[in-house]
């Protein structure tokens, strides 16, 4: 019982106090994107490079690095969609992202073509995404379940991103990003029994 002058904590935060890490981390997307126009910076070297021990840092900062405006304008306006449905409708934003960076971006640095470079917040769209539609599927509650629908109607397409072929687009930053939200979705699942309601 709270004391008089203190405010009784709820297990639930509200959804503004649920989207600050989302809009957060977009606005150092754009932060980053704007300090790499400065005269002698090139922060983009930083991004995933194919079995290179100094590639290996971009597993954590490529999320962040996008190869100009469009790019990041590209990825934007998904990455707040998405993450904001991650966090609002299953509570586990940061485990689902921290997961997709690193198992994704791990994938991807021991698949992709040596002497490449990945950049961009694709992979964790294409996690959020993944992740989103499988757990409608396992934890078959209500509002999980028409979340994953509507990624599925919106997003649907993203499918064609996963496959090789697409100069400048990195499919295994797209693949291993998908393949590492549906594995997140397995590992964070609570109940395996379905829900009801």
């Amino acid at each position: 019982m709270s004391s008089p002058g203190q405010i009784e904590r709820r297990g639930t935060p509200s959804p503004l106090v649920a989207l600050i890490p989302v809009v957060g981390i977009l606005a150092l997307m754009w932060a980053q994107e704007i300090v790499d126009l400065l005269p002698g910076v090139d922060l983009d070297q930083y991004g995933i490079r194919p079995r290179s021990a100094e590639g290996l840092v971009g597993v954590v900062t490529a999320p962040f690095l996008h190869g100009g405006f469009d790019h990041l304008i590209a990825n934007s306006g998904a990455f707040l969609i998405l993450g904001s449905l991650v966090a609002l409708t299953t509570k586990k934003f940061w485990p689902v992202t921290v997961g997709v960076a690193l198992l994704g971006g791990l994938g991807t640095w021991l698949v992709a073509g040596a002497n490449t470079n990945h950049i961009g917040a694709s992979g964790l769209v294409y996690g959020f995404a993944a992740f989103l539609v499988a757990w409608g599927v396992l934890t078959r509650k209500v509002l999980s379940i028409l979340v994953s629908v509507v990624v599925v109607l919106m997003y649907g397409g993203f499918v064609v991103g996963v496959l090789p072929g697409q100069t400048g687009i990195s499919w295994q930053g797209h693949l291993f990003g998908a393949l590492a939200g549906l594995l997140m979705a397995f590992v964070l699942r609570r109940d395996r029994a379905p829900a009801r309601g």
